[in-house]
């Protein structure tokens, strides 16, 4: 599909071009391990027996549970790290919504498909993560 290649270890598609999207599922995040890893762009993958570091240039962050605001505000206080990271808060989901936030200024084909996928065979649909309101507890 499109010319693109998945990594057999990774949440990793290589384009085309050549660029690499992560794809990196979690519950939740500690702010200084989000940090570590958003701003590290290298990736260790293993290709049959041996290794090879790739330059990560879209990260998608996906969440089970509603990420932290810190996460959101963290980028957007960062041009660079907007152009590369997309966050989808997919908490919905798992409560039985089909409206999920999430914060994408990337111009990843990777991630817009991703998305298109979800809403046309999920039924997802998507709100920008500063549309919603936050989370009170």
């Amino acid at each position: 599909m499109n010319g693109w290649e998945t990594c057999e270890t990774e949440d990793l598609i290589k384009t085309e071009d050549g660029k690499y999207h992560s794809f990196l599922w979690t519950k939740t995040i500690h702010p200084s391990t989000f940090e570590r890893i958003s701003t590290n762009r290298k990736c260790g993958i293993r290709l049959h027996d041996s290794y090879k570091v790739v330059d990560i240039s879209y990260m998608a962050w996906l969440f089970q549970e509603r990420p932290p605001e810190f996460l959101v505000s963290f980028i957007e206080e960062n041009p660079e790290l907007a152009q590369r990271i997309a966050i989808f808060d997919l908490s919905g989901v798992y409560i039985g919504e089909t409206i999920c936030r999430k914060f994408n200024e990337t111009e990843s084909s990777v991630f817009m498909e991703f998305k298109q996928f979800l809403e046309d065979n999920w039924g997802i649909s998507f709100s920008s993560i500063n549309e919603m309101p936050a989370l009170t507890l």
